[in-house]
Formats: structure tokens, sequence, C-alpha cells
């Protein structure tokens, strides 16, 4: 088990709609929903395999690689990507699986890993106009509960 420092997951979640306390976290990054528009980067590595191309073209339509555009992260999505390949092979190493996971993390592709990059993806404006009004009841809430035994109220 790894000892000291910070990791992605602990502690609580940022929350992008608290007032700031640490001036030096910085601002969050709204990506448009729509995710990157125009040609794919070329793919930096050896040669590619079919599989590995379906997954590099549509990772480059996601809203988080217009910030891997901006950092010239080409190289690791890629290698991301060749894990990715590699880890869905039969009987691949559990460590492998591990490793995709944590570079999916780093790239921003899952929902702690975004928060740790303080990333959102801007919702669109009809999912907006869906749910004004509405408030949402949290998963785990008493009313949530009651709702899923059947002759509940709520």
């Amino acid at each position: 088990m790894a000892k000291g420092g910070a990791r992605t997951r602990s502690g609580p979640a940022p929350d992008p709609t608290a007032l700031k306390r640490d001036r030096d976290a910085g601002e969050w990054t709204i990506l448009p929903a729509e995710g990157r528009q125009g040609a794919t980067p070329q793919w930096p590595l050896t040669s590619q395999a079919e599989r590995e191309e379906d997954l590099w073209e549509d990772l480059w339509s996601k809203p988080q690689a217009l910030v891997w555009e901006r950092y010239g992260q080409e190289v690791e999505v890629a290698l991301y990507v060749r894990r990715l390949v590699e880890a869905e092979e039969r009987g691949s190493a559990a460590v492998l699986t591990t490793l995709v996971r944590q570079m999916a993390d780093s790239l921003g592709l899952t929902t702690p890993g975004m928060r740790a990059n303080r990333w959102r993806i801007d919702r669109p404006e009809e999912a907006e106009e869906q749910t004004a009004g509405h408030t949402p009841i949290a998963p785990n809430s008493a009313r949530a509960r009651l709702r899923a035994v059947p002759g509940g109220s709520g």
C-alpha cells in the first residue's frame, strides 16, 4: 500500500459552486459539451492497431481533448489507448487494469479525474431547461429509499 502524500480520491471532492477558500487552487475549467471539433491528431507511437485507431478517434472528440491539445498530450493519450487495448485482452494482468484507471484519472476521463483537474463539462441548454425548477433527490435520501419500496410514499 502506498504511504504518505495526497491521493486523487482522498478527502472531500472539490465543490465548483462553493465560495473560493483557497485562492491558489485555481478556477474550474468549463469544457463545451459538444467536445473537440476538427481533425484528429496523428498517432504519435509506432504502428497502430485497428482497435487503437477507433479509440483514438473517439477520445479526440471528447471535451477533455481540448485541454490535451492545449498541453500537447498526444503521447500520453496514445499510451493510455495502447494500455487500454492491452487491458482488454483476455488474461491481462490486474495491474494493467489499475494502470489504465490511473491514466484515465490523470487524463480527466473519470469523474474523480475531472474533479482533480477541476474540469466540468458544460450542460447543453436543453438539459438545463428540462431541469429548471426541478430539485433532484439524492439517491441516498430517505425519500429516494421510500420510493424504492413498493407502496412507499414520497
